[in-house]
């Protein structure tokens, strides 16, 4: 009598039955750098999309700066929002190109997990300081193969975890990782103009006329001109159109030009910046004062890579209480 297919198993083969031959087979891949036994229900790719979103450096991502620092509005994107809406555009591309959604949604869910607090400020200032230096790329990474699980990591695909390393500005592997890529700057780009016309650091009807005529005057039908562009390219390069990425470029550069070096928007980032380099050397000062989990990775590694590890996996809040906890007395009480 024949065995029954596991759950996993008609999910692989569905996969080989309506994806593109380009795409990144479940069952194909290259696997974990420690064997597991397979899930019965959940294809790998599945299986580590689950231990991302479970994990304790993607619950954190709520509580980071995407652009603005400690904006007052419900509606400011954080790192969670933006890892959320890079993973919706993400995917409806992998969709729509007929790749893989899964491998293409861990890849986007993770890609930002090794961010530091109060974004590319806190980013910038750990890479002047840190010896070896610092991309949160590169942290991203470490999350999942070292600090993740009491040091023990998520032991993901070694697919997940190539998107996730050059989502910045290296080619992935897989088509999927090229996806990530792409739509890492079309959310943030659009969602970014949102914010700062939310914030009046900009108008729409500033934004470079163009661009605008080109891919539209709404974030919605922005994205849909950028995602569309990538789909009408095929699989054989995951890629814009070329007036379509000069259109993106365009507002791109405006963003810079007049929101990222904004003096409105950078003028809390010293203050940020000298909190996290005065904990870092405080605790290059006083290593014993880490705690346990971060003492075990000095003994794996080194003092300095433990304190950033430690600082960067900070959500903006818990570093500034540290700091104001080694910083600032505390108030006498008699009681």
């Amino acid at each position: 009598m024949p065995t029954q297919k596991l759950p996993r198993e008609y999910t692989e083969e569905n996969e080989h039955r309506f994806l593109s031959p380009d795409a990144c087979f479940s069952d194909s891949g290259m696997g974990r750098m420690v064997y597991e036994p397979p899930c019965p229900l959940r294809t790998d790719f599945q299986r580590d999309r689950d231990r991302i979103i479970h994990c304790n450096a993607f619950s954190r991502l709520k509580q980071k700066t995407q652009v603005f620092l400690n904006p007052t509005g419900d509606h400011y994107r954080t790192r969670l929002t933006h890892t959320l809406e890079v993973s919706q555009i993400a995917r409806t591309i992998a969709r729509a190109l007929r790749l893989n959604e899964d491998l293409t949604e861990a890849i986007a869910l993770g890609h930002d997990l090794g961010h530091t607090p109060f974004g590319h400020a806190g980013e910038a200032i750990l890479d002047s300081i840190s010896p070896t230096g610092f991309k949160h790329y590169e942290q991203s990474l470490r999350v999942i193969d070292c600090i993740e699980k009491d040091g023990k990591g998520l032991n993901l695909t070694h697919e997940v975890r190539d998107g996730i390393l050059k989502h910045t500005d290296k080619i992935a592997q897989t088509r999927e990782g090229c996806i990530v890529r792409l739509a890492d700057v079309i959310a943030y780009i659009n969602h970014d103009i949102e914010d700062a016309i939310r914030a009046g650091i900009i108008k729409g009807s500033q934004l470079p006329k163009r661009a605008v005529g080109l891919l539209g005057d709404t974030k919605s039908k922005r994205i849909t001109a950028l995602v569309s562009s990538i789909v009408s390219m095929g699989t054989g390069k995951i890629c814009l159109s070329p007036e379509t990425a000069s259109a993106l470029e365009e507002l791109k550069e405006f963003m810079f030009e007049n929101v990222y070096r904004n003096p409105r928007c950078k003028s809390e980032e010293s203050k940020a910046k000298t909190m996290i380099e005065k904990l870092y050397l405080y605790f290059m000062d006083n290593p014993g004062r880490l705690p346990q989990e971060y003492l075990a990775l000095a003994e794996r590694f080194d003092i300095s890579t433990a304190v950033m590890d430690y600082i960067a996996g900070m959500t903006d809040k818990y570093c500034t209480d540290v700091f104001i906890s080694l910083n600032v007395p505390k108030g006498w009480s008699v009681y």
